[in-house]
């Protein structure tokens, strides 16, 4: 058995299948520079859902994947790219600007398509971050909610990288509640996706539903691929 298989089977055994709230938790094998031998390993040993960071990747592998597994970009989206995604992804994670929404919205319509889309959230105001802030979301969501050919399925964030845990959990806790809000009146509501191999117990002790990991899966990145 190889690393990738015994890393999968591994996690899997060690992650709750439910959150706290009753929802099942979804893991995510993110492929960025990964081999498609090892992400066809990974889906093999169990992977039903595989992000991708890089528009050009996604399309020169997408026709190499085997075993249909569910397919997320979760990459900064640009406009000059999009052309490789759009009827392609299953699941737009990364959705942070108004702009790229109402191109993704018209390229969607083009392809005759309805696109899903999470909106991203810039949890702790990074700048080196993309996404919306905690404040300003939910007046973006409503601006966004009824844009044509796009579904808004949830909330996608990025925990900023620190060893304070209190500062982790309200964070995580703040995103949850934004998601609960508009969970409550809208029936696709149903994808918090918060969590990498560094904080993802913390996110799904705090309400997550979808993890994604790379590192604790294939290993460290290399970057020659």
């Amino acid at each position: 058995m190889s690393t990738i298989t015994e890393n999968v089977r591994a996690f899997y055994e060690k992650m709750p299948e439910f959150n706290p709230y009753g929802e099942k938790v979804t893991l995510l094998a993110a492929v960025k520079t990964q081999p498609v031998e090892a992400i066809n390993e990974a889906i093999e040993a169990g992977i039903t859902d595989i992000g991708d960071n890089h528009a050009q990747e996604f399309r020169d592998k997408y026709g190499l994947i085997t075993g249909n597994p569910k397919r997320h970009f979760i990459g900064h989206m640009q406009t000059n790219k999009v052309k490789y995604l759009t009827g392609k992804v299953n699941l737009y994670q990364s959705v942070d600007s108004v702009s790229i929404a109402e191109y993704l919205s018209q390229k969607s319509a083009q392809a005759g398509v309805t696109s899903d889309i999470l909106l991203e959230i810039n949890a702790g105001n990074e700048d080196t971050k993309g996404g919306f802030s905690v404040e300003e979301f939910p007046r973006i969501y409503e601006t966004l909610r009824n844009i044509p050919n796009l579904r808004i399925e949830g909330i996608m964030a990025m925990l900023p990288a620190s060893q304070d845990e209190t500062l982790l959990r309200d964070l995580a806790t703040k995103i949850r509640g934004l998601y609960d809000g508009i969970k409550k009146d809208n029936a696709d509501i149903t994808v918090l996706s918060m969590g990498m191999s560094g904080d993802w117990k913390i996110c799904v002790d705090c309400g997550s539903n979808m993890i994604r990991i790379g590192t604790a899966l294939f290993g460290k990145r290399t970057y020659n691929q």
